[in-house]
């Protein structure tokens, strides 16, 4: 009888022991799991914070190159060039054209890349609605014409077209403004964007940039404005 009672005391000592290990080890992953939810939190917390001050410093960066002067870059009093419709060919004082009288159907410049030459007087009226012009001649880099390419095409409110008979290699144009870069990694490339797609030197902003006339002088319903 009394090494039955002893086996029943140890059997239980043992199961009290068991039950005790058992509730260590919860006890244990609760931390665990607790300390794993915690160190992720404040991964995604710190994440969202560098994203959020990655977009705001950019947004800064963009702010201030949009006031920056662009170095070496020409302008022309956008009061005093012509916005007249015409159906004659216009002699421009600079080139490629920065403004001036110009056809009534602009070129499509929704992110448009003709590998012609384009008429100047379609191209100016894209000036007019706020696109950028990128033109080049067969000095200009593949290479860079390929990366312009790529970025015209990504950008709405841009053209882009060969201009053989231009003074530089690679020249962005907006409506009075002009300069003449280096390369497609000119930091001035991005700074000509950020400041004249649909910038303040826009005659017609928000002016359609599809409807005009396209590659090989296909035109759409785009006229007179």
């Amino acid at each position: 009888m009394a090494a039955n009672r002893s086996a029943t005391a140890d059997r239980r000592a043992r199961i009290e022991e068991m039950r005790k290990a058992e509730q260590a080890r919860e006890r244990r992953n609760r931390i665990l799991t607790l300390g794993i939810a915690g160190v992720v939190t404040l991964g995604l917390v710190g994440f969202g914070g560098w994203v959020l001050n990655k977009e705001s410093n950019e947004k800064e960066q963009k702010e201030a190159a949009a006031k920056a002067p662009v170095r070496d870059e020409k302008s022309w009093d956008a009061k005093k060039l012509g916005r007249n419709h015409v159906t004659t060919p216009v002699t421009y004082p600079m080139k490629p054209a920065v403004g001036g009288d110009h056809h009534q159907v602009w070129m499509n410049c929704s992110g448009d890349v003709y590998k012609k030459a384009v008429p100047e007087v379609n191209a100016v009226h894209s000036l007019e609605h706020g696109a950028v012009w990128v033109t080049y001649n067969d000095k200009a880099d593949a290479g860079d014409v390929k990366k312009l390419e790529t970025k015209v095409g990504k950008t709405p409110y841009s053209l882009m077209s060969p201009v053989k008979d231009q003074a530089g290699a690679i020249m962005l144009s907006a409506w009075g403004k002009q300069v003449t870069v280096d390369g497609a990694d000119d930091p001035r490339v991005d700074q000509f964007f950020t400041k004249y797609v649909q910038g303040p030197q826009t005659p017609e902003p928000g002016a359609a940039c599809t409807g005009g006339m396209g590659a090989e002088g296909q035109t759409g319903a785009g006229m007179g404005q």
